[in-house]
């Protein structure tokens, strides 16, 4: 059976890929931090693109009767998504590439192991 991560999870990612979003990285996170279980990182071609995909990621999830909050739809160069179970991260590219978080939360989650 799918747990709420699981399925939270499998929204995302389908409304990232359906909505051409670029790059699109999941990091599993159970057992090594009790923000989440999962994290996603993708990659939108424009500020538009970044909110519209943010938008429709929470849209989704609204629809299928999970909570959600966002952060930085105003200037969306990076648009951060906590839907509890799943952290979400969308980016401009040259955004994304100066943080770098996934590289950092990748690292990390090989560390612990």
């Amino acid at each position: 059976m799918e747990n709420t991560g699981d399925k939270i999870l499998n929204i995302i990612k389908n409304t990232l890929e359906n909505n051409k979003a670029e790059d699109i990285i999941a990091i599993d996170l159970k057992g090594k931090t009790s923000i989440a279980d999962y994290m996603v990182v993708a990659s939108g071609t424009s500020q538009r693109h970044v909110a519209s995909l943010a938008e429709k990621v929470c849209e989704e999830l609204k629809k299928s009767g999970f909570q959600v909050s966002m952060e930085g739809e105003e200037k969306a160069d990076w648009v951060l998504i906590d839907a509890f179970d799943v952290i979400v991260h969308i980016f401009k590219p040259e955004v994304r590439e100066f943080y770098n978080i996934e590289k950092m939360w990748q690292s990390a989650a090989v560390a612990r192991k």
